[in-house]
């Protein structure tokens, strides 16, 4: 199959999006004519049929729908490409990708991405975050997606270099009435006997909770699963389960809610979080700049400044 024409992709995304061929070549400024065509040759260069034609417009095909998730993420990088060198252009000194853990952006990651980017000398370069699960953050890394990546450093690395990064403490949350809230501190087997509210089977933190119970011999009993930790503390401020959340993401809300924020004594309930990245010495300025500011900030918190 020859290469495809990015133009043409376009214009198969536009037709798709109007579902009529006359309305997208008045979007796109050309005769409906020559899209026809273009489709034609893309389903000629596929060997599969994208559009079902009708009187009302069109209806794109599976085999359609297929391509269209591609053509619309090339679209998506092609215009990244274009900012991406626009920004240099206009004096952009450095551009970082950084992928992080739901845990780490809920805690202070933010907070020192805001820090390094509020310094003066750091004024341009431009940051991209997104949160992923710790074994995708990985993954993006180590096939160069990313620049950056923050997650728990009990991960498989895989290769990739990292330094330590912040620590941080689980906690029990429960409903300022709840029958566990008269504790000072408790350990993770004494509240297996009541109802939980968790967090999605793919985080790293419903994996750390389930093989704790194993290893007491015991199974956690889930009423609700939210996808953030903000939406865990609303559930246990309503009296529908108890949680284990960071401390850290409990501070400031817990009085104002009603809810009791209990230490776990466990072991594995204190954790570190880890910077990662391929190689340091093939780092652009900008990235190794981050790289050294997130290990500066953990450094001086060990060192209780």
């Amino acid at each position: 199959m020859r290469d495809l024409d990015i133009k043409s992709l376009r214009l198969l995304v536009a037709v798709c999006d109007h579902g009529n061929i006359k309305e997208a070549a008045a979007q796109e400024h050309i005769e409906p004519s020559a899209i026809s065509k273009r489709i034609a040759q893309l389903e000629h260069a596929l060997g599969t049929p994208l559009l079902v034609r009708g009187r009302r417009g069109v209806v794109p095909t599976p085999a359609c729908q297929a391509v269209l998730e591609h053509a619309r993420s090339l679209l998506f990088t092609l215009e990244r490409i274009e900012a991406d060198a626009a920004a240099f252009a206009g004096g952009i000194k450095g551009h970082v990708r950084l992928v992080a853990s739901v845990s780490a952006i809920a805690e202070s990651l933010l907070e020192d991405l805001a820090a390094f980017m509020r310094n003066p000398a750091n004024r341009s370069i431009r940051v991209d975050i997104e949160e992923r699960l710790s074994r995708d953050v990985v993954r993006l890394v180590g096939e160069g997606s990313a620049s950056i990546g923050v997650c728990w450093d009990s991960i498989d690395f895989g290769g990739l270099q990292h330094l330590p990064y912040r620590t941080d403490e689980l906690a029990l949350a429960v409903h300022a009435e709840h029958p566990l809230a008269r504790h000072r501190s408790l350990r993770f087997e004494q509240t297996l006997e009541f109802e939980y509210v968790g967090l999605p089977p793919e985080t790293a933190v419903h994996t750390m909770l389930h093989r704790a119970a194993a290893r007491a011999g015991r199974t956690m009993n889930y009423r609700v699963v939210v996808s953030s930790f903000d939406a865990a503390l609303r559930v246990v401020a309503a009296g529908l389960g108890i949680g284990v959340i960071p401390r850290q993401v409990t501070r400031g809300v817990t009085a104002q809610r009603g809810i009791k924020v209990i230490p776990l004594t466990d072991a594995w309930a204190r954790r570190r979080f880890a910077v990662c990245f391929r190689d340091r010495a093939a780092l652009t300025p900008a990235a190794l700049r981050m790289v050294e500011h997130l290990a500066a900030k953990a450094q001086l918190l060990a060192q209780g400044v």
